[in-house]
This record gives structure tokens, sequence and C-alpha cells, in this order.
């Protein structure tokens, strides 16, 4: 079963749950701003992402502009803990398969996922 790290206001979120319900594809919804990730959980997905924490933030998200960043100077471990206060700056929807998971756009990566 695929989990679906899901922002109910979110566009691209709501289509993929769209897709993936048309297509008959059993998944969980996770809202992960209603029920944030622990710390543990985001570096669990991370891993799973093969990726950095700054490789997931919205940096266009009005909170990630109010909170100034530095990206070139801000610790990874910073970034987790920014991600945990602040789930709103994580990128969505994040498709989670077993070991695996992705960003869910653009559309034709996430038919690729959901068919390996």
């Amino acid at each position: 079963m695929i989990k679906i790290l899901h922002n109910n206001s979110c566009s691209k979120s709501r289509a993929i749950l769209e897709y993936l319900d048309e297509n008959n594809v059993k998944f969980e919804i996770i809202d992960f701003i209603e029920n944030p990730l622990s710390k543990l959980e985001i570096k669990t997905l991370l891993k799973k992402l093969n990726c950095a924490p700054s490789e997931i933030l919205r940096r266009n998200e009005p909170s990630f502009k109010t909170l100034n960043l530095d990206l070139e100077t801000i610790s990874e471990e910073k970034l987790i803990e920014i991600l945990f206060e602040h789930p709103i700056l994580m990128q969505r929807p994040i498709l989670i398969k077993d070991k695996v998971a992705m960003i869910g756009r653009p559309l034709e990566n996430v038919r690729f996922f959901i068919e390996k």
C-alpha cells in the first residue's frame, strides 16, 4: 500500500489522491499538517527520498520567507528541526512505498512509481 503525505489545501496533492482513486490504487492518507511528522520520521523520509532536507523545502511558501533562512550555512539537523516546527514548508504530496519515496510531481513520475 502507498502512503501519501498530504496537505488538503494543495491542489497537486488533491489531484494525486484523485488519480490514485480513479486507478484503484490502495493508499493511506497522512495529513502531515494536522499530524506533523516527528523528527525521526522526517529523517526516515529523507532517507527514503534519498535527499537532503533543503531539497524538500518549499522556498516560495510565505513562512519560508518569514524565517529568512540562510541555506548556505544552516545545518541539516537545524533544517529537520524547522521542518518539524513548520510542516507547511515540506513539499507535497510525497508518496511512500516500502523503502522508497518520491515527491508526487509530475504525474508521469507518479505513474512510474506506482507501477514499479
